[in-house]
């Protein structure tokens, strides 16, 4: 862990504590997938680009403390579970949150003022 000199002092980096406890139904879904040795594409919110993607193996499901649930690819690409939009085409624990941004502007105005309506 990194940690930085301050006022004399210190200062451990914080810990990531965005992570979201998921759902069994998705855990699942990721020991099917290990067990049956699937392999395909896997879209996901990353912080680089917002969406990312990946395409491998699952080779483990693996708890990291203060960081959340991991699945690790045979490519050795690590994905926070809780942040899975898709896999293997299968809706992920973050599916809803992406499906939010399609329906987001349902209720805006275009760019025009009510007035302009």
């Amino acid at each position: 862990m990194e940690q930085k000199k301050k006022f004399g002092m210190l200062l451990k980096e914080p810990a990531d504590t965005s992570y979201l406890p998921v759902a069994w139904e998705y855990r699942e879904v990721i020991e099917e997938a290990i067990e049956n040795a699937l392999t395909g594409k896997i879209f996901y919110f990353c912080k680089e680009e917002g969406v990312c993607e990946a395409a491998g193996r699952i080779i483990e499901l693996k708890e990291i403390a203060k960081a959340g649930l991991f699945i690790v690819l045979d490519t050795a690409v690590k994905i926070r579970v809780d942040r899975i939009i898709t896999l293997y085409g299968k809706p992920g624990a973050a599916y809803d949150e992406y499906n939010g941004y399609g329906n987001a502007c349902m209720d805006c105005l275009g760019g025009y003022d009510p007035e302009e309506l």
